[in-house]
């Protein structure tokens, strides 16, 4: 009776038994962060509302750095597309995934979002989860503007060379997410050879951290994504 009892339990428990949904990871889960963060966010916020948004740059510190290191190529290619740089320095993709949920992309319609999101994740979390993270994202902005071109950029390349350890998380995201390219509504491209040298190395003079890029670097993004970004905003 006791073995059978036992045998029935596990029965239960089996049938009952689902795996950790992906959302509770910590790629997927939305979460603000606080101080000059939330400021900047709420500006973003602010910025949207006024409308007049054809252009959206989305990610972390190193899209921050269009303001930065990249704030003269921003004035020659972006300065009068009617764009808007919503980069937060130190954004994972669940900060993003909030941030988009909470006034970021509130009714605006832009003919185009540039993504590049998922370098600081890399630490800590699965290529497969940054995928996720990503993948969230860019569900996001097709349901709040079904008519927004996305120009969804691969993580950029860090580190001094190709055996660095968060490189190669980046690079196993990017083929996953990859994937997400339907030739319509979301168009993937992968520029990092373009701040490489022949033998993988990252230039110094391009990311002086490894990680960041420099004015060079900066005219390097533009230029290599000009032709594909020109195209969908017309």
């Amino acid at each position: 009776m006791l073995k059978t009892s036992t045998t029935l339990l596990l029965l239960i428990s089996l049938s009952t038994y689902s795996p950790a949904s992906a959302e509770e990871h910590s790629a997927l889960k939305p979460v603000p962060r606080s101080g000059g963060w939330m400021t900047r966010h709420e500006s973003f916020n602010k910025r949207v509302a006024e409308g007049n948004v054809d252009l959206v740059f989305i990610g972390d510190s190193i899209t921050q750095g269009w303001e930065g290191a990249g704030k003269g190529v921003w004035a020659e290619y972006y300065g009068k597309r009617n764009a808007v740089n919503l980069g937060i320095g130190g954004d994972r993709t669940q900060h993003v995934i909030w941030r988009l949920d909470n006034g970021n992309f509130k009714d605006i319609t832009p003919k185009a979002a540039v993504i590049m999101i998922g370098t600081n994740n890399s630490g800590s979390n699965t290529s497969q989860e940054i995928a996720d993270g990503v993948t969230k994202i860019v569900e996001q902005i097709r349901k709040k503007s079904p008519k927004t071109k996305i120009l969804l950029l691969a993580v950029f390349p860090r580190g001094a060379n190709k055996d660095d350890g968060r490189r190669k998380v980046n690079q196993g995201a990017n083929q996953i997410f990859s994937k997400l390219d339907d030739g319509k509504h979301v168009h993937y491209l992968d520029i990092g050879k373009a701040f490489l040298d022949d033998d993988q190395t990252l230039p110094r003079e391009i990311m002086p951290d490894l990680l960041h890029l420099s004015p060079q670097g900066y005219e390097i993004w533009a230029k290599s994504i000009e032709a594909k970004l020109a195209s969908l905003l017309k």
